[in-house]
């Protein structure tokens, strides 16, 4: 599916902003394309026990489903440091976003790590999640 990467990616750098990151001093946005066309926007908000943290893609994830989404077309991930929000990293959802993404979209979501809108690489979470384990493993478990 064609989209509008450079559109996604400013979403998930605004989204950036609002991180609340006084842990990590590490700032992250997302935004996740629905196949209906919709963004919802996240960012990391941690805490200072740090496992309930939660990352940009999970609360962008989260409000989607929340809203009755089901089917998503793309992701873009944006990172920086807080002292430094116009040095972006390529930042790539880590091992509980990309289960989580699994679960929802499977191995064909296009993962989007950007830079800025001019400077990103992008890969399909199967090749960040070879192997993924999602809900048609356990249908096969039963038997169904």
């Amino acid at each position: 599916m064609e989209f509008d990467r450079r559109a996604l990616i400013r979403a998930a750098v605004a989204a950036r902003k609002n991180a609340y990151a006084p842990y990590s001093h590490f700032a992250v946005g997302a935004a996740l394309l629905t196949k209906s066309g919709r963004v919802y926007t996240g960012c990391n908000i941690e805490c200072a026990s740090f496992s309930p943290t939660n990352c940009a893609e999970r609360t962008a994830l989260f409000k989607a489903v929340s809203e009755g989404e089901r089917e998503f077309s793309a992701i873009a991930v944006v990172g920086a440091r807080l002292d430094a929000p116009d040095d972006s990293l390529v930042t790539s959802p880590c091992g509980v976003c990309r289960q989580m993404l699994y679960e929802f979209c499977g191995g064909a979501l296009t993962v989007v790590m950007a830079k800025g809108e001019d400077d990103w690489t992008e890969r399909r979470l199967g090749e960040l999640l070879p192997l993924g384990f999602g809900p048609e493993k356990l249908s096969d478990a039963r038997g169904e």
